[in-house]
Formats: C-alpha cells, structure tokens, sequence
C-alpha cells in the first residue's frame, strides 16, 4: 500500500482537483483494516473532558510510514478543531508520535493550531504524547443544557463579519428585527466593536418594557462568554487580548445590570436553531457566511463542549495546489470552501471579471444578482460549493453522530441555496447512500435573522 488514489462519483466542475477527505480516509481504512492495527486518539481539554477517537492504521514499515503519518496528521488536525483540546494522546501509533511533536511545535506546520489550542484557548502548554493503545485515556463528555428559552423579554444578537444583527423578543415574539452594516475586520480599536455591539443592543432595549435576558451569536471561540480565537477581533494585536477583548463582554454586561448575559459561537447558534425550530435533534448547524461557523445538537438534543471549529478542519486533501488559508496557513480547510471566501474564489474559473480587489460580500451579491437573471456561470459555482458541502458533510458524519443538517448563511440565500442543497443530496446518493441525511434550509427571513432570534432564547 503507497498512495490512496480517489475518484470522486461527482467532481466539483470548476475545481476539478478536489480530493474529498471522506473519500481518502475511506479508502486508506480500507486498506488499513488488514493490518488489524487499532489506533486511538484522545483530547484533554481543561475542564476534565476527554473526547476519543477509534481507528484503524497500516502496518509500520517504510512502505507506510509516509501515508500513515498523512492521515493521522490530519485527523488529529480535523479532531482539534471539532473538539478541542491541549492534550493529545496517540495510542497505537508510538514511532509517529515524535513527527506529529514536530509538526505541532512553535517552529512547525502547525504552529498556528498548537498555539491556539495551548494558552491560546485552553490555558496550557499544547502537549502529544504516545501510548500503546491499550492504555488510552477513556472518553469523559461534557455535555450543555443551554438554550430555548421563550419566556419573557429577551434580546439576541448575531455579529457576523460584514452586518450586525439584533432581535427583541416578547414570549417567543419577535418585536423588532434589524440588521446594521458594520467593518469589524482589521479595526485596531476595540472601541469601535464596542460601541457597535452596544449601539445595536440599546436600539431592541428600546423596545422592550424590561430585559430578562441577552444571548449573542457570533463566529469564533468563546470560553465562557470570553472572546479566545475571534476573527471579528483579529486586528487587536494579538498582546492586547488579555486587556481589551476578553473582558468586552463582561464590560458591555455591565451596561444592563442583574441581566443574564451570554455568548456563543454562531455555528451552536446555528445548531439550536436547527433542533428547535425543527424538532429535530442529531443536528449539524452550518453556517456559510464570510467564514464557516458549525454546531452541532446531540441525538438527546443538548449540546457539547466541543469547538465545532471546522473553518479549520480539513475536508480537501489534494497535495499543493488546495486553497491556503490566510489565518492558519494551511491548506484544505473548511472555510476555503463553504463560505464566500469559496464563491469569491469559484467566480473566476467560472468566468466573471470583477474588479480587483473587491470584498467578499460584494462578490457575492454580484453572484446572487446573476444567479437570479439565470446566469449558468453563477450555477456553476453554487454548484461547485454543493459538491464541497455534500463531501464535507459525508465526512463530518464520521465524527458527529448526524441526521440532519440546516443551512444558514448569505452563500445559501436565494436560488443558489437551492443548486446547494440539491447538488449535496447528489453527491451523498452517489458515494454514501448508506447516509440517511435530511437537508433543512429555512426562509429567507429565518435565515438572515434567525441566529439572533435564537440567540435571545440562550
């Protein structure tokens, strides 16, 4: 066994390079499964939990040494980003554990994610180590009783990177909507986030005789309601953090005294959104906006203290020429792919010539406006993103226990939401038919407001 060659029952037609990690993975195991050898991988994170990760790899020798390494490198790089964690335990796989040490230190590959995932979010040294698999660490989950919660005055918002939205809520009654354009990215002052959030905030507040409680929505890594790893934050230096953006919204709470105050990554949002509004549970939220935010409702319904991060996790694996991320560096991910990073990326290939330099939410509404006239190159493009999202899905589906998925976003909106789903649906019936997979895509109301209303019931 050398290298794991794919073929994609349907190939992204502008990215016909795209190597779908569902499929890689399934082959490698595959193949791997002969070898009867069992490898497990185990997270720490800093509350005592523990997430465990079984699987099967290929037998040591030097013939394998390469592709082993391959895929348990982006396995543990998939499984940081949905779980967490500072501690990494490879069980099984010793004579790789000093490579995979090497990649995640300070002058590796994955510097980024090491140092995240250490004092970065977690508050401690990012750590692997290796054990026969017989002594892995034991799952602990944590699981979170939050969310839905109609009764009384209430006020949710959703901070995205390109608007800001806001609901007031009355028993499950939604009393003012609003939606105000902002420019978070790259702002140096946190005065700026500040005095946005709040100014949002006191605009529902006017419309409510009291506030019971407030629940925010917004894309990144939050540890009790403490902003860790957030792109809408990533123009503070990153020194200033600890004195300026993990206190902001215990600073902004104290603006509504005795007020419940809580926050949330944007993907959990998405995901409650899901389980509530459609009485399902088993449920994937994926929300494709400027990047891609993910959560995930449990079969009991609850959620978990996962990340759910998968803007960082892989789903591409072709060697080299992967889009790169600019933020982690490194190649593949998520957000390359299910957000309008994608769709500004796809509009060349798919033959539109705008200007340089434009922003992302202007590329898309381009596309949208096309879309809408019936332009085949937008389709195009809606339909490549699908092909990215039904392969992605398969491939989250080994690492959640799934059922169901909704879509949010602006990539979803409108005609070009359609092409996605359908394009996903396409892909499942063609490489994974055992996946009993139910899309859900709301009204267009819903989802351009539907987090913050959510938000409100935290």
């Amino acid at each position: 066994m050398g290298e794991i060659r794919v073929v994609p029952g349907m190939i992204p037609e502008l990215d016909p390079g795209f190597v779908p990690a569902a499929l890689w993975n399934r082959s490698y195991r595959a193949v791997a499964a002969a070898s009867g050898r069992r490898v497990a991988i185990a997270l720490e994170r800093s509350n005592g939990a523990v997430s465990r990760f079984d699987t099967v790899m290929g037998p040591d020798d030097p013939g394998m040494r390469e592709t082993n390494f391959r895929y348990l490198e982006r396995l543990v790089k998939f499984l940081l980003w949905s779980c967490g964690g500072w501690h990494v335990t490879v069980a099984g796989a010793e004579e790789l554990v000093s490579q995979l040490q090497a990649v995640y230190s300070s002058g590796g590959e994955r510097a980024f994610d090491a140092a995240v995932m250490g004092r970065r979010v977690y508050d401690h040294d990012f750590t692997i180590t290796g054990c026969p698999y017989d002594e892995a660490p034991a799952a602990r989950p944590v699981e979170l009783r939050i969310g839905g919660h109609w009764e009384g005055c209430r006020i949710g918002f959703d901070l995205g990177g390109s608007d800001r939205k806001c609901a007031a809520v009355i028993d499950g009654k939604v009393v003012f909507s609003e939606e105000v354009p902002w420019d978070p990215y790259f702002q140096t002052d946190i005065a700026y986030h500040r005095a946005g959030i709040l100014d949002s905030l006191k605009r529902a507040a006017a419309k409510l005789p009291r506030i019971d409680a407030i629940g925010g929505s917004a894309a990144g890594i939050y540890v009790n309601s403490c902003p860790r790893l957030v792109s809408l934050f990533r123009g503070i230096p990153e020194a200033e953090w600890p004195a300026k953006v993990h206190p902001l919204f215990d600073e902004i709470s104290r603006e509504f005294p005795g007020v419940p105050f809580v926050v949330l990554n944007d993907g959990e949002v998405t995901a409650l959104a899901g389980a509530i509004s459609l009485k399902r549970n088993a449920m994937l939220g994926v929300s494709m906006g400027t990047s891609e935010a993910v959560g995930y409702v449990t079969p009991d319904g609850v959620l978990t203290d996962y990340l759910n991060e998968l803007a960082f996790a892989p789903i591409d694996y072709r060697i080299g020429a992967a889009p790169r991320d600019e933020w982690s560096g490194d190649v593949g991910v998520g957000a390359g792919y299910l957000s309008q990073q994608a769709v500004a990326r796809l509009a060349a290939p798919a033959g539109f010539d705008f200007k340089p330099g434009m922003s992302f939410p202007e590329i898309l509404k381009l596309v949208q406006q096309a879309m809408a006239a019936g332009d085949r190159r937008a389709e195009a493009i809606y339909r490549t993103v699908g092909c990215y999202l039904g392969y992605a899905v398969a491939h989250y589906a080994v690492f959640y226990e799934l059922k169901n998925l909704l879509l949010l976003g602006r990539v979803s909106s409108g005609l070009g939401g359609e092409v996605i789903i359908e394009t996903a649906r396409r892909v499942l019936a063609a490489d994974f038919p055992e996946l009993d997979m139910e899309f859900h895509i709301p009204d267009e109301t819903f989802k351009r407001h539907g987090q913050a209303v959510i938000a409100a019931t935290l």
